[in-house]
C-alpha cells in the first residue's frame, strides 16, 4: 500500500512555495510542472501520475496548506494543537490524532481536486460531467459544477487503494483515508441560481457544489471526539481478517462490532501531550482562555497572567464618497498562558 502522500502529513514541504507557473511557453510550462512534481516527496508512481497531471502539482500544494490550516484551526484550543513539529513521531503510531490527520489530508485533496478541475486548473478534467440534464443546463449557462465523480477515481488511483492491507495498522490507514473522502462526498450540495427578469425563478440553473471545507474539517472533528478503538479479529465467513471494535448498545450480541464507515479508528491510547516529547513540543506557554481550556490545556501546572496594551480602529466614519476615515484606539488586553 503507497501510504497517503507522507510529505502532506509530515509536515515542513506543506509551507513550501513553488514557482509560479507565469505566462510562459508551453515547453517551459511543462519544466516548471516536472519540476514541481520532483519537489514533493512522492513515490514513485506518484511521481509518474504527477508529472502526467499538468496541474496537479499545483493541486497538492494547494490541499497540503488547506490540510495542514484547518488541522491547526480545529485544534488550536486542544495541548495537542497539530503542529509541524514530531508530526513524523506521531505518524507512527496508531493514535486518534494520527487518524485525523490521515481523515484530514485526504478530505482537502479530494476538495482541492475537485475544485481545481472547475476552476480549470487541471488540463484533464473540467466541471462535472455527470451526464444529466441539470449539468447541461449549467454548462449552457457558464456555470461550473465541483467534480468530485473526477477527484475521487483519481484520488484512489493516486493513493494506490485497490489492495486491502493486510496488518491492522494498514487497515486503519486506509479505513480513516476513506472516512476523510466520505466527508467530502456527505458535503457535496445542489446549489440553484435563477435567470429570470427582475429575479423570478423562469428559468433556473443548479449544480452540484462542494461544502466550504471548514464544515468538512468540523465534521472530522466530531470524528475524532467519538474515535473507536479497534483491533484485528478473523471473519470466518470470509476467512480474512476485518476490524473490530467495542458494540454500541447492550443488546447486542457479545461477539465485537465493526467500526462504522463514517468512524474514525484507532489502535493504541494517546500520550497526554502536556510535555515535550518526540511528539509534541507540550502546552508551556500556550494562550489558553481562563473560563475555557486552562486548567485541561495546562495540565494542573497553573497559568501566568499578562497585560498588554493593544491598538484597534475605532470611531470608523465613512467619508464622501469613497472612504472610511478611523481613529486610533488602545485597550488593555489580559492574556493568559501555561506555566512551564
Amino acid at each position: 500500500l503507497l501510504l497517503l502522500l507522507p510529505f502532506s502529513l509530515t509536515g515542513k514541504e506543506a509551507l513550501t512555495h513553488f514557482p509560479s507557473l507565469g505566462p510562459s511557453a508551453n515547453s517551459a510550462q511543462g519544466k516548471v510542472h516536472v519540476k514541481q512534481c520532483d519537489l514533493l516527496k512522492l513515490s514513485r508512481k506518484q511521481k509518474r501520475l504527477c508529472r502526467r497531471e499538468p496541474g496537479l502539482a499545483e493541486t497538492l500544494r494547494d490541499a497540503i496548506r488547506l490540510g495542514v490550516m484547518e488541522c491547526q484551526y480545529q485544534f488550536r484550543s486542544e495541548r495537542w494543537n497539530c503542529s509541524l513539529e514530531g508530526r513524523t513521531s506521531l505518524l507512527k503510531r496508531g493514535f486518534k490524532e494520527t487518524a485525523f490527520l490521515y481523515a484530514v489530508s485526504s478530505a482537502a485533496l479530494t476538495h482541492s481536486l475537485a475544485r481545481a478541475c472547475s476552476a480549470g486548473r487541471m488540463e484533464r478534467c473540467t466541471c462535472d460531467d455527470s451526464p444529466d440534464l441539470e449539468n447541461r443546463k449549467a454548462w449552457q449557462w457558464g456555470v461550473c459544477g465541483d467534480n468530485l465523480k473526477y477527484s475521487t477515481k483519481f484520488l484512489k488511483k493516486f493513493l494506490g487503494q485497490k489492495r486491502i492491507g493486510k496488518d491492522l495498522r494498514a487497515k486503519v490507514d486506509i479505513h480513516n483515508t476513506n472516512v476523510g473522502i466520505k466527508a467530502v462526498k456527505n458535503g457535496l450540495k445542489t446549489t440553484c441560481k435563477c435567470h429570470g427578469v427582475s429575479g423570478s425563478c423562469a428559468v433556473r440553473t443548479c449544480w452540484k457544489q462542494l461544502s466550504p471545507f471548514h464544515e468538512i474539517g468540523r465534521l472530522l472533528k466530531l470524528r475524532y471526539d467519538d474515535a473507536v478503538k479497534v483491533f484485528s479479529t478473523t471473519n470466518d465467513a470470509v476467512g480474512h481478517s476485518e476490524l473490530a471494535g467495542p458494540q454500541r448498545h447492550s443488546h447486542s450480541p457479545k461477539h465485537p462490532a465493526s467500526p462504522r464507515s463514517t468512524d474514525l479508528v484507532y489502535v493504541e491510547d494517546s500520550p497526554s501531550f502536556c510535555r515535550p516529547s518526540k511528539y509534541s513540543l507540550g502546552t508551556a506557554g500556550r494562550t489558553c482562555s481562563r473560563e475555557g481550556n486552562c486548567d485541561s490545556m495546562c495540565c494542573g501546572r497553573g497559568y501566568n497572567t499578562q497585560s498588554r496594551l493593544v491598538t484597534f480602529s475605532c470611531h470608523c466614519q465613512v467619508q464622501w464618497c469613497c472612504y472610511v476615515e478611523c481613529q486610533q484606539c488602545m485597550q488593555e488586553e489580559v492574556v493568559y498562558s501555561c506555566k512551564q
